[in-house]
């Protein structure tokens, strides 16, 4: 890796900011870790950043050169949001920015599909990540793994369609290159783990690695949507529950080599992250 500045790492308190985070101070990197409360981050300069309120985005620009940048969770339309935010990021001089999306919205799709769209038009050096489901739904926060936890049970519309799904880890071990290798990649990466899973694959390992019965239990596409609607707005809902229903048509079945490509290292398999998650929980 080449030295680099300060990276700006957005959502430095989530799943993968937090992963990002710690392995580019590891690797040596000045970081400024942003969330809304400015919460402390080992080694990095806490920065208090709201996408809803331009007033924070000054403090957070001062002297960095790069953004990891994670959209504000569950707006419909975060380029309206995002776009402020990065025009007075590339004003004030940042050169690269590496963007966290999903492998089921590609450029000028919805929601972050969007800000896909614009971002090359904006930085000169850039990536967007495009990871799969990540494999820490099962294991940390998500609704599932608390349904996993508390009911032993897991609850989709996605049938018996096969995900490859992927570590967070590897997924912030990829968001260092892109942020710090001498030449940015200036593309969308589709990370994946080695292998495609299906649900009852998933309460499979799940049931092994811990010795507590787990089953998928489908739901129907409109099921899922009205249960989520009791959780978020009604069109953010449809379209998490429609990503199911695609998955059931085989969208996300397949893999990548994206991970070992940017790190020279194969992704880590679900039953190992099951197997070091799950112990760390119990």
């Amino acid at each position: 890796m080449t030295a680099t500045g300060t990276t700006l790492v957005i959502g430095a308190t989530g799943t993968t900011g937090s992963r990002t985070a710690a392995q580019l101070i590891a690797a040596g990197h000045r970081v400024k870790a942003a969330s809304r409360r400015a919460a402390p981050v080992p080694d990095a300069e806490p920065v208090r950043f709201d996408w809803y309120d331009p007033s924070t985005f000054g403090d957070a620009l001062v002297a960095v050169d790069r953004l990891y940048l994670v959209p504000p969770l569950g707006d419909s339309d975060p380029v309206a949001v995002m776009l402020p935010f990065l025009q007075q990021a590339r004003a004030v001089g940042v050169h690269r920015a590496v963007l966290l999306s999903s492998s089921a919205i590609p450029e000028g799709g919805p929601a972050v599909g969007a800000v896909h769209r614009v971002l090359p038009g904006l930085f000169d050096q850039w990536a967007v990540l495009r990871p799969s489901w990540f494999m820490q739904n099962f294991t940390g926060t998500h609704a599932h793994a608390l349904s996993i936890r508390e009911d032993g049970i897991i609850l989709t519309a996605a049938g018996s369609g096969r995900v490859g799904f992927v570590d967070a880890d590897d997924i912030a071990a990829v968001a260092v290159r892109a942020l710090t290798d001498g030449r940015a990649p200036n593309t969308d990466l589709v990370l994946t783990g080695p292998e495609a899973l299906s649900y009852d694959d998933i309460a499979a390992t799940i049931t092994e690695v811990t010795g507590r019965p787990v089953v998928h239990r489908p739901l129907t596409y409109e099921q899922l949507r009205d249960r989520l609607t009791a959780l978020m707005p009604l069109e953010f809902a449809a379209m998490l529950a429609g990503m199911d229903r695609a998955i059931a048509e085989g969208a996300e079945d397949r893999t990548t080599d994206a991970v070992q490509r940017l790190t020279g290292r194969p992704p880590h398999s679900f039953r190992v992250v099951a197997e070091r998650e799950m112990a760390r929980s119990r």
